[in-house]
């Protein structure tokens, strides 16, 4: 028998070809678990078999939703008072990643002809958990949102308190519901938009003080983990347990909005509220 014309390439050579191949070629859904092409995925980063909006920055968030966007208090950040260095390392990784100085993005927005105070909350700095400039950072966006007559819109997208800054995270909680509270005294309208994910403290504050609630597709809402709640009850949730379908269900939202029909849906209920 003749040898083969064929030699097996040396694993160096295999090394050297999977080297080649670029990254973040094929994406998986967290929800349905399909894998696809992450082109497929398109400027809106949504899986194209179940419409399960991937997390994005909240720049991000801001381009895709707004037609202009105005930052404000873009330079606060944690106070000095924290000096652990692991946490200021996850600080500073984060401001990379996310282009951000705190958790949430603030700042004047509009659609078409209307103009709005809006907040974002971005998943990718430290989980989007709630800090004490966080907290700042929302309740003077809705005061000066009560000051000049406008409504609120706020993303929501966090995975709750910030334990390394202990009650200082928990107290912005009833600081920013306060600013919320005053806000809606003043007749003023405020929406909320749920993301993937809200939950926590997040989710026992402001995310729930909205006028309007409303939820992109799958995204994860609720107050304690999967897993603590198993272990509470001793038994297993359903599998679609916290996630914004069951969550609507249940009346604790009002409406379920794909990413593409964001902007169109808040720019039509801002101006319903105008009349």
């Amino acid at each position: 028998m003749e040898p083969s014309k064929f030699k097996t390439p040396s694993n160096e050579i295999l090394r050297k070809r999977m080297d080649d191949i670029p990254d973040n070629i094929l994406k998986e859904c967290p929800v349905c678990h399909q894998a696809f092409f992450a082109s497929k995925a398109g400027v809106l980063n949504v899986c194209p078999n179940c419409g399960y909006g991937f997390r994005i920055t909240a720049k991000k968030r801001a381009t895709i939703t707004f037609d202009a966007f105005d930052e404000i208090d873009s330079e606060l950040t944690v106070p000095s008072r924290y000096q652990d260095p692991k946490y200021l390392s996850k600080i500073e990784k984060s401001k990379k990643v996310t282009g951000i100085n705190e958790s949430v993005l603030t700042g004047i927005a509009e659609i078409k002809d209307v103009k709005f105070a809006a907040g974002i909350m971005d998943p990718f700095f430290v989980m989007g958990s709630l800090g004490s400039m966080t907290g700042e950072k929302m309740a003077r966006l809705f005061k000066r949102a009560t000051k000049d007559s406008l409504p609120v819109v706020m993303f929501t997208a966090s995975g709750g308190a910030r334990m390394q800054e202990g009650i200082m995270s928990l107290m912005q909680m009833a600081k920013v519901s306060s600013a919320v509270s005053e806000h809606a005294k003043a007749g003023l309208l405020y929406i909320v938009v749920l993301c993937d994910p809200t939950t926590g403290g997040v989710t026992a504050s402001f995310a729930m003080d909205g006028d309007i609630i409303l939820a992109e597709p799958h995204a994860l809402v609720g107050f304690a983990g999967r897993r603590v709640i198993e272990q509470t009850i001793r038994q297993k949730p359903p599998v679609d347990f916290q996630r914004a379908e069951t969550v609507l269900e249940h009346g604790f939202i009002d409406a379920i909005v794909e990413r593409h029909n964001m902007k169109r849906t808040l720019y039509q209920l801002i101006k319903l509220h105008e009349q």
